[in-house]
């Protein structure tokens, strides 16, 4: 049986700031679930972008890696200037040579200033004897000598040939062989040393002598001697100083030696 004091307009409000009292109630149950989602929401967003700028990075430097000019690049490296190709004329070699050239003879080189062997004595078939002298036996040259003619027992030669050339007589006037000629001194930078025996150039005589000075004919005074040794070598003469020509009629000096008197 219901109550005759209830009030059903009261019951209609109570009702109402019950349901407001409820609701407010499940509100502050919910708003501190909803404070702790807004957090994770925060840091998942950052997280996020934190690995997309990380992927775009990676992308950036695999991209500037790959190709070094590209726009995106803040340090392009320097660009090298193109080398442009012209058309450079090329200049044309001129001839040399006339149209017909013609080989002109090349200058067959002198002979240089080397002495020329000296005769040395050859061995014949008659054995030149050595000269019996006595004791203290000495020459002199043979009056009228030294003479100069022309290099006449060696045509070949020509001018290319300087020497000394004679014969040896006793006192009586007779040939004597077998006595030694030794020259020697020196014709420019060329020293001159030649030995030979008289008999051995008969051409000049039977006690015939030469010796081959120079293979060319030059001016000297003084410079180049001969002496007559005998078989030890012990001098029968002075030295004779001599004087040579570069004429070519003047390239054969003659001399003749004698005994000189016993004193």
């Amino acid at each position: 049986m219901s109550d005759p004091f209830d009030d059903p307009l009261e019951d209609s409000f109570d009702d109402f700031f019950a349901d407001e009292e409820e609701e407010e109630s499940i509100e502050e149950a919910v708003k501190p679930r909803m404070k702790v989602n807004l957090g994770g929401c925060l840091l998942n967003l950052l997280s996020g972008i934190l690995i997309t700028a990380t992927l775009v990075v990676g992308l950036v430097f695999g991209i500037i890696f790959i190709n070094p000019q590209t726009p995106i690049n803040p340090l392009p490296p320097t660009t090298l200037p193109v080398l442009v190709l012209t058309n450079t004329p090329t200049p044309t070699p001129k001839g040399v040579l006339p149209p017909t050239w013609t080989p002109t003879s090349t200058p067959t080189p002198q002979p240089s200033d080397t002495p020329q062997p000296t005769d040395t004595p050859q061995p014949s078939d008659t054995p030149i004897p050595t000269a019996d002298l006595e004791s203290g036996t000495t020459f002199t040259i043979q009056e009228g000598f030294p003479s100069y003619e022309s290099n006449t027992y060696h045509p070949d030669a020509g001018c290319n040939w300087l020497g000394v050339g004679g014969q040896i007589f006793d006192a009586a006037g007779e040939p004597v062989p077998g006595i030694l000629v030794e020259a020697g001194g020196s014709l420019g930078e060329i020293d001159i040393s030649g030995l030979t025996l008289s008999g051995t150039a008969e051409k000049y005589g039977e006690a015939g002598y030469e010796i081959t000075l120079h293979n060319t004919a030059v001016d000297s005074n003084g410079d180049v001697w001969i002496q007559l040794l005998d078989q030890s070598n012990l001098p029968l003469s002075e030295k004779i100083y001599l004087q040579t020509f570069s004429s070519c009629d003047s390239n054969l000096i003659r001399i003749n030696f004698v005994q000189a008197p016993s004193q």
